[in-house]
């Protein structure tokens, strides 16, 4: 396939930038948006650095590495990223668990920057979260793919083997790397597994076998770690009125909150962990093994390297801690610590005030929950 083809899905072009710039300056929220992360800078300044800069990776490293410096020094205690597990001038698509609508693949973007490599990622994103058109050309100038969800079933297919075509043309064509996460939307549970359906799409496209279809993506799993979730409170939240409402939805104002809670909250430490490519595993499974069963085999490798790469933290341990109403995990934690912990979750759960009959023991272990099963699953994995 061509270029040409991958039109309505596909990032923008360098020779489309200045359009898209001059539209998204055009837009009223836009500009206001700006004026929010940018307090005190021109908007006349801004737009012309902004078309100075004549490609995708130029216009991430001028503006989304700057905003997300500034961003990790105000809402984090920092960030750090091990890839001794994998060669930084191959090309990837890394699979990952899924935190944050907007950071998990700004924060691998930047520190793909910071190691040195040439290139950053093409990052899959949900139509969903495209509700604002200058939100759509953000997303398009920062690199990013158009997941099409809200589609009929036939439409549905045929939307999915274009991704896929597209995630091999961006790998084996473009010469770029992939993100994308290990299920649609976040984890509300931080119970963390590989949809089956995101490896079936991967191998609607390429040549060949499912493991060959597969290796030409070159997957590699990326465990994502924040100490705390800002998000955490929404998320319960969320529990609690599918809990109560029947047929109850977010709306796209929810989607915005959570995106924005999501990027100024605070985040504590941030991790990233690179297991190994999964190549060398794909190609030791039997080629005759049956569909349904191989598709299992591999998104539970994927699981097991994503949860033995986490990086725990005392909330982790503490939580289930208090979930269990033991001490098991005591000597990973201080008194201090579970101290800290406990006020930071009545000052989250004090956030929720829009909750009709609200369930504060249940909404407390709704975020318990959350900091717990990262635990669970590293321990099992390891």
């Amino acid at each position: 396939m061509e270029l040409h083809d991958f039109d309505d899905i596909r990032p923008y072009l360098p020779e489309e930038l200045p359009g898209v710039y001059e539209r998204m300056f055009a837009d009223q929220e836009f500009c206001m948006v700006l004026g929010y992360i940018m307090p005190g800078v021109p908007l006349e300044m801004i737009k012309a650095r902004m078309m100075s800069c004549k490609t995708n990776l130029e216009f991430q490293k001028v503006f989304c590495y700057t905003f997300l410096e500034q961003l990790l020094q105000k809402a984090s205690t920092g960030i750090s990223m091990d890839t001794k597990a994998i060669d930084l001038t191959r090309r990837f698509t890394f699979i990952s668990n899924h935190r944050d609508i907007v950071l998990d693949s700004a924060f691998l973007d930047k520190l793909l920057v910071d190691a040195g490599c040439d290139t950053t990622c093409e990052i899959a994103i949900g139509d969903n979260l495209l509700s604002r058109p200058w939100v759509r050309d953000l997303v398009g100038v920062n690199k990013a793919f158009i997941v099409r969800r809200s589609l009929p079933r036939l439409q549905l297919m045929k939307a999915s083997i274009l991704l896929s075509e597209y995630m091999h043309y961006v790998i084996n064509q473009k010469n770029d790397n992939v993100w994308i996460a290990q299920r649609e939307g976040r984890a509300k549970d931080s119970n963390d597994r590989t949809q089956i359906a995101i490896l079936k799409m991967m191998t609607l496209g390429g040549d060949g076998s499912i493991i060959e279809r597969l290796l030409q993506l070159h997957l590699v799993p990326l465990s994502i770690s924040y100490e705390y979730d800002p998000c955490d409170y929404l998320k319960a939240r969320e529990f609690q009125l599918k809990r109560d409402i029947e047929g109850w939805k977010k709306t796209a104002e929810d989607d915005v909150l959570s995106m924005k809670t999501g990027i100024l909250g605070w985040k504590g430490n941030i991790h990233y962990h690179f297991a190994p490519c999964i190549d060398d595993y794909l190609q030791s499974l039997p080629a005759d093994m049956p569909k349904n069963e191989l598709y299992e085999r591999i998104a539970t490798h994927i699981d097991q390297e994503i949860h033995r790469c986490y990086r725990l933290y005392p909330n982790n341990y503490i939580a289930l801690d208090i979930l269990n109403d033991t001490s098991s995990f005591a000597d990973k934690y201080t008194e201090k610590d579970k101290a800290t912990f406990e006020k930071y979750l009545k000052g989250q759960l004090e956030k929720i005030t829009d909750v009709e009959n609200k369930d504060e023991k249940y909404l407390r272990e709704c975020i318990l929950t959350m900091y717990a099963n990262p635990t669970i699953n590293h321990l099992t994995a390891k």
